[in-house]
């Protein structure tokens, strides 16, 4: 039986509240990406991948994104390591882990695409889940996406805030929402 009953949206670890919109960034979004920064509403949240850069010109790019979230009031995750994060002033980490990091002053936020790996967020008390695919998705291309049943049942699973991701954008989650689900995210829907 799903548990359908409200979340409380307050992470664990440091008491700050979470958004419920979150832009994903990559090299396809990269070129835009300052615009889709601003367009942003205010205290949104940022998950900064940029994969494709070496070390060096992922921290240049990271800084300039820093700057102008700082500016319009977001959170910043840094996908990576809770060092790298902790030492790049990122507000947050965004990975899995397969135990506890207690990342002192970071918030963790981790992907999850089914129960195994929700278990494991769990276990290392992960602030925010973010469970994908939600739709078929530029970035995991052939990836079949959660039905609505499996979205609900895996929702009621995570411990903390679940925001979906995959295909995703504003008439989706809203036709997709429950009292389960925190918010959404999206690389290609918020430009």
């Amino acid at each position: 039986m799903l548990r359908d009953q409200p979340r409380a949206h307050l992470p664990h670890q440091t008491g700050r509240t979470l958004p419920p919109l979150w832009l994903f960034t990559d090299k396809r979004n990269d070129a835009i990406l300052e615009q889709a920064v601003r367009r942003l509403p205010r205290g949104s949240g940022i998950v900064f991948r940029h994969y494709h850069l070496e070390t060096a010109a992922r921290r240049v790019r990271f800084n300039t994104v820093k700057k102008l979230a700082r500016r319009h009031g977001h959170i910043l995750f840094l996908a990576g390591s809770p060092s790298l994060a902790r030492s790049w002033g990122a507000d947050g980490v965004h990975r899995r882990s397969k135990r506890r990091m207690l990342p002192q002053g970071l918030l963790h936020s981790a992907p999850v695409h089914d129960a195994r790996e929700i278990a494991q967020a769990n276990q290392v008390g992960a602030d925010l889940y973010f469970l994908s695919p939600i739709f078929a998705t530029r970035s995991h291309p052939g990836q079949r996406p959660l039905n609505p049943l499996q979205a609900l049942r895996l929702s009621a699973l995570c411990l903390g805030p679940v925001v979906y991701l995959g295909g995703m954008n504003r008439n989706r989650y809203r036709t997709h929402k429950s009292r389960l689900t925190h918010g959404w995210a999206a690389i290609d829907a918020l430009r």
